[in-house]
């Protein structure tokens, strides 16, 4: 017995010495993480994705996606946003930019500006969170169908093939 006690302190203790050295990274502004999802990929909705960055301390976040133009786009944003109203954050506003199209919600303002010249996608969140992703919100495959598994659950819905970096830094700079 004693032999695992000092075999599960070594886990513990190394397990202990990862979490400082993360909290470092992202204390320096050096943290970085990598999702690769792979073509016809399913359990990536926004939920899974986005859960483990956003905290009670979330209040603020800035969307740079040049491509919510499309009704199926508009749906994946309207989407992430009624995720992050579902979450245990407190976020007050939403800063869309992007390239022409509008939309308003009530009890979360939601400031759209508009640039011809931006191509990359990223989400930030004022608790130090980038959320970098390939695709930007639309890396969704089509349903087959409106009565297909994966139409409204997006856990079941195929992914297009896409590569999420996640960084964080100590202050998330606005967009």
């Amino acid at each position: 017995i004693g032999h695992y006690r000092e075999r599960i302190k070594g886990y513990m203790d190394r397990a202990e010495q990862i979490k400082a050295h993360v909290n470092q990274l992202k204390e320096d502004g050096k943290y970085h993480e990598q999702i690769k999802i792979a073509d016809d990929a399913t359990g990536y909705s926004y939920e899974t994705l986005f859960k483990p960055y956003i905290s009670s301390a979330l209040s603020e976040v800035w969307i740079q996606d040049p491509y919510i133009r499309h009704t199926h786009q508009l749906y994946n944003f309207l989407r992430f946003c009624e995720m992050l109203l579902k979450g245990l954050c407190q976020v007050k506003t939403i800063h869309l930019l992007t390239s022409q199209d509008d939309s308003q919600d009530s009890r979360v303002t939601l400031n759209v500006d508009y640039s011809s010249t931006i191509h990359d996608r990223e989400i930030r969140f004022d608790n130090g969170w980038i959320i970098k992703i390939g695709r930007g919100l639309d890396f969704f495959k089509r349903p087959k169908g409106r009565f297909s598994i994966g139409y409204c659950d997006y856990d079941l819905r195929q992914c297009h093939e896409t590569t999420v970096d996640i960084f964080h830094t100590k202050h998330t700079k606005t967009l």
